[in-house]
């Protein structure tokens, strides 16, 4: 797809990155069509987009994980229910390469994905008007329906532009740049949810007797600065996706175009190195959403700790996660991400295994589970930047959009599979969360295995790394 990043010396800041300062970014897009930006528009355009994706964190802090979990909880939701809550979201990227058809034979990413997110996000003022103003004629068995019903249809919505803002981002950000630049984007968004989640949580923990209306005036607080993101996106430079298709022969690229989706899938089928990621991808995503979406319920209803200091965990793993970023970002610059998605995999891998064992007593809740969550927040948020970017490095340039959702749908099919069974197990007879984390760590070391067949350019082996590594610590000692 493009060129593997090239290491860089100097740190991005959202002011003015040093590289860009005397430089014009020609992105690499097929022969004769190099879309040509100046610095000062990639300068823009990834300042808006970081200040996008902080803005859009406060969104999905508020419409996910700890906070929506424990509402339902609040509305007496079970494991199978909060299960397929969990499932919603990554099932419904079935859709995504029917959103990439769609989105390949627009004019504009920016309108297609101001269209379909902002549709989305509206979609949960819905709810908030549930919750704060129809508490009176709904019962809790309805208002958990009207939430699964919400996160259903803003998940669909949501899918059919997911691949079309990868693919922007693709594009907009030079390849050189990538590690760095989504490092940094990610820790800014980590910073938000450090301070964010816990200060909703305290919102949510002293609204009083009645934390129903106290998440529903957080939910709309969220709702409004996802809002308030898209419009940021205005600052950023626009990719017209015909640009892609300009060629001499337009006739002949036209008429091949038409017969796109029934030619990509023979053309998929012989990637073999696409489907050794795929098959790594989607076992890796069964295997972590097996556990992932139960943590958070074993410490709410297992272990009866407060929302509040839950929240205060979740901020712990964003710390980590703020910290580490930009040398994770650094690393897979410098040696490539397939090594280090190996490594840290590993990591990742065992940790459900240290869960095991904690329990509501003062060592497990002041220092073990603090450490867990430090722990996830540095590994989890790796094996993100990571993956986003080796598919980034691996897909091909004519057909990202198409690459990234059929790699979505996969692991989206698998991720929901992986939150179903958990859930289902956790409610068996005999059965509990602790099972849970022991089958989810034993999968996710056999997933790891086709990851170490999966070619990606310029990435160096875990054999030339560790050399290197180990001079690195020599000379620094």
């Amino acid at each position: 797809m493009v060129e593997p990043v090239a290491e860089l010396n100097e740190p991005l800041s959202l002011q003015t990155p040093q590289i860009l300062e005397n430089t014009i970014f020609q992105l690499v897009l097929p022969r004769k069509t190099a879309l040509k930006i100046s610095k000062k528009d990639i300068r823009s355009t990834l300042k808006a987009s970081t200040i996008d994706g902080t803005l859009a964190t406060v969104f999905d802090s508020a419409t996910g994980g700890v906070l929506l979990t424990n509402f339902l909880l609040q509305l007496g939701a079970s494991s199978v229910e909060i299960g397929i809550l969990s499932a919603i979201p990554m099932v419904v990227n079935f859709l995504q390469p029917l959103g990439a058809y769609i989105a390949d034979r627009t004019t504009s990413r920016h309108w297609y994905n101001l269209a379909i997110f902002g549709v989305s996000r509206l979609l949960w003022l819905v709810l908030v008007v549930a919750i704060i103003w129809g508490r009176h004629y709904t019962n809790s068995h309805e208002l958990r329906q009207w939430t699964l019903a919400t996160v259903l249809a803003a998940s669909v919505l949501g899918a059919f532009a997911s691949a079309n803002w990868f693919s922007w981002m693709t594009a907009v950000v030079p390849h050189r740049l990538r590690g760095r630049y989504f490092g940094f984007r990610n820790s800014a968004t980590s910073s938000i949810s450090l301070l964010g989640v816990p200060l909703m949580g305290w919102c949510v923990s002293t609204w009083g007797a009645d934390r129903i209306s106290g998440y529903g005036m957080v939910l709309f607080v969220g709702v409004l600065a996802g809002i308030i993101s898209l419009g940021y996106q205005f600052l950023m430079v626009d990719v017209n996706p015909q640009a892609y298709r300009t060629d001499a022969n337009t006739d002949r690229l036209t008429e091949k175009t038409e017969k796109q989706l029934t030619d990509f899938v023979p053309s998929v089928l012989k990637d073999s190195n696409f489907l050794m990621f795929i098959l790594y991808f989607s076992v890796w995503t069964f295997a972590v959403n097996l556990s992932a979406p139960f943590f958070n319920i074993y410490l709410l209803k297992d272990l009866s700790l407060d929302v509040s200091l839950v929240t205060i965990y979740s901020s712990l793993s964003s710390a980590a996660n703020l910290l580490l970023l930009m040398f994770w970002g650094k690393l897979a610059d410098r040696w490539g991400n397939r090594p280090l998605l190996i490594a840290v995999g590993l990591v990742v891998a065992v940790t459900p295994l240290l869960w095991l064992g904690t329990g509501n007593y003062p060592f497990a809740v002041w220092v073990w589970l603090p450490l867990l969550h430090l722990l996830g927040g540095t590994s989890l948020g790796a094996i993100g930047l990571f993956t986003n970017n080796i598919q980034m490095e691996i897909a091909p340039i004519d057909q990202p959009s198409t690459y990234f959702a059929i790699a979505a749908a996969v692991s989206g099919v698998a991720g929901a599979l992986g939150t179903t069974a958990g859930g289902f197990l956790a409610e068996l007879p005999g059965m509990n969360l602790g099972v849970v984390f022991a089958l989810s760590a034993a999968v996710r070391l056999v997933g790891l295995l086709p990851l170490i067949l999966v070619r990606e350019p310029r990435s160096l082996s875990l054999r030339e790394i560790l050399p290197t590594f180990l001079l690195f610590k020599f000379n620094r000692g």
